[in-house]
C-alpha cells in the first residue's frame, strides 16, 4: 500500500500565509469605506434588527473584516460585515474592532459563508445556557421573544440522533421538528431521507409525510393527526401510496448501482469506436444520426448531462 503523507513535500513555515493579521485592529467609524451600499430594504429587515439587538446586549462577536486601502492611507475597506457596521453606526459607536484581511482578493473572504442552520442555531442556544447566560438575555440578543428561546432550547427533543446527524447543516423550518416528534424513529429517518432527496424541509411537506405515515410508526398511534384538508379517508390512501412508492424506490436503489456501472462501460466502449476515424467515417456516411447521438455520449461528463439524450 502506497504511503500518501509521504509523497506530499510538506509547506514549510514560510511558505504557509495566513488569512488574516495576528492581532484585531480598532479602527475609527469614518476610516473605513464601504464595498456597497446598503440598502433601505436590508435597514428594515429581520435580520439587521437582530444584528442590532445583538450588538446592544452583547457587543460584537464577529468583528467586520477589512483590507488596507493602498491608495490612502489610514483607510481601509470593508470586505465582510456592512449590516454590522450600520448597526454600530445606530448605536452611535466610534470605534469598532475589526480582522485585517491579508487576502488582497476582496471577494473571497464571503464566498463560502452560508446561514446558520436551525440545528446549529439550538447548539449555540444550548452552549450559552451552559455559559450561564440567562434565557431573556438571549432572546434580546436574537431579537426573539422568551417563549422562542424555550422552543430553540427544545428543538431536538424527541428526535433521533440520525435524524438529527442527517438535518444538521440543514435549514429546516422550526415547524417541522414538532412533526416529526410524532413518528418513531424508523420513520423520522425514512421522513429525512425523503426531505434530503427532494431538498424540501417545509412545515408543509412535513405534513404530508405524516399523512402518509401508517399509524403504527407514530409514537401515539392513537392521537389523530388531524391535518387540514385531509379526512381518514385521504390519509389512508396517502398511506398506501407511500407504501408502493417506497417499495419502488427501493428496487430502483438496489439496481442504480448496478445501472451506472453498465452505463459507465458502454460510454467507454463508444468513445473507444468513436475514436476510430474509420467507424466514425462510415457512421457518418451511412448512419448520421447514430453517428451523432455516439458522439453526444463519448463526450458526456456525467451520467447526468441532459443534453446527450
Amino acid at each position: 500500500m502506497v504511503d500518501r503523507s509521504r509523497s506530499k513535500p510538506k509547506l514549510s513555515k514560510a511558505e504557509i500565509k495566513t488569512g488574516f493579521a495576528d492581532a484585531t485592529i480598532d479602527l475609527r467609524v469614518d476610516q473605513i469605506i464601504p464595498l456597497k451600499t446598503v440598502s433601505a430594504s436590508a435597514l428594515k429587515s429581520p435580520k439587521y434588527s437582530q444584528i442590532v439587538a445583538s450588538i446592544r446586549e452583547v457587543g460584537i462577536i464577529e468583528p467586520p473584516v477589512v483590507s488596507r486601502d493602498a491608495q490612502s492611507r489610514g483607510r481601509y475597506i470593508l470586505l465582510d460585515g456592512h449590516l454590522r457596521l450600520e448597526a454600530l453606526k445606530e448605536l452611535g459607536e466610534m470605534v469598532v474592532t475589526c480582522l485585517v484581511s491579508t487576502d488582497d482578493e476582496a471577494f473571497t473572504y464571503n464566498k463560502h459563508i452560508s446561514r446558520l442552520s436551525t440545528i446549529q442555531e439550538h447548539r449555540m442556544i444550548l452552549q450559552a445556557i451552559k455559559r450561564g447566560v440567562p434565557e431573556e438575555k438571549i432572546a434580546k440578543a436574537l431579537n426573539i421573544d422568551a417563549k422562542s428561546i424555550v422552543s430553540k432550547r427544545d428543538l431536538l427533543k424527541g428526535i433521533c440522533p440520525e435524524a438529527v446527524d442527517m438535518l444538521k447543516d440543514k435549514m429546516v423550518a422550526a415547524a417541522t421538528f414538532p412533526i416529526l416528534r410524532r413518528m418513531k424513529a424508523f420513520r423520522q429517518i425514512e421522513a429525512v431521507a425523503l426531505m434530503n432527496d427532494s431538498n424540501v424541509y417545509s412545515y408543509t411537506y412535513a405534513q404530508a409525510l405524516l399523512a402518509a405515515t401508517p399509524k403504527g410508526q407514530l409514537t401515539n398511534p392513537e392521537k389523530p393527526k388531524k391535518i387540514k384538508g385531509l379526512d381518514e379517508e385521504k390519509m389512508a390512501r396517502m398511506e398506501s401510496e407511500m407504501e408502493s412508492l417506497q417499495g419502488e424506490y427501493r428496487l430502483i436503489e438496489e439496481s442504480y448501482g448496478k445501472n451506472v456501472l453498465n452505463l459507465t462501460l458502454a460510454k467507454g466502449y463508444l468513445a473507444t469506436l468513436v475514436a476510430n476515424t474509420r467507424i466514425t467515417r462510415y457512421l457518418t456516411q451511412h448512419y448520421p444520426e447514430i453517428s451523432v447521438q455516439f458522439q453526444k455520449i463519448a463526450e458526456m461528463t456525467s451520467l447526468e448531462n441532459k443534453q446527450a439524450a
